[in-house]
């Protein structure tokens, strides 16, 4: 096999870190990193490369981004696996995240790329599954659509690659 050529598993996964090609529709590639908070879920991503603000960025009784001139105004996040790049802004991402749980308007799960006290505790008092520390970016490996299975237990993110 050629260093060009994705390494696959007998499971049919494809070792993202030797990858180099786009995955192709119905492809798996496992990411590892670090558990935030535990549980099991698997669902559709919604993705941004930028960061998203939690105090007036997100309507958490509509569970969608509201923040002017970010990528995704007006998407919603509930039930989705939302993946982006770390949070930015006050530390209001506890009180919106919280309210996100409480109005059953979260996101499924979080996984996201630069760790700081705000995302963390944004992500605890959602309880849903959350990762982050992965071997690859995930705004990089993800797109929005793939459907995305987050273990935070072990601290996998396993993503099936769909077409557009």
């Amino acid at each position: 096999m050629s260093d060009a050529e994705p390494d696959a598993s007998d499971d049919g996964a494809v070792d993202a870190a030797t990858s180099d090609d786009p995955a192709a529709d119905g492809e798996t590639i496992v990411l590892e990193g670090r558990s935030v908070v535990g549980g099991y879920v698997e669902a559709e991503a919604l993705v941004t490369e930028g960061t998203i603000s939690g105090w007036g960025g997100v309507d958490p009784y509509e569970g969608t981004i509201i923040e002017t001139r970010h990528e995704l105004t007006g998407e919603c996040f509930t039930d989705k696996v939302l993946v982006f790049r770390g949070a930015k802004g006050s530390s209001g991402w506890s009180s919106i995240f919280h309210t996100t749980r409480l109005a059953d308007t979260a996101p499924a799960a979080m996984v996201y790329e630069e760790t700081t006290t705000k995302v963390a505790l944004g992500a605890v008092v959602t309880r849903a599954p959350a990762v982050t520390d992965l071997d690859r970016d995930p705004t990089e490996v993800i797109d929005t659509g793939d459907l995305v299975a987050v273990d935070g237990d072990a601290g996998t993110v396993t993503v099936t690659k769909r077409g557009d």
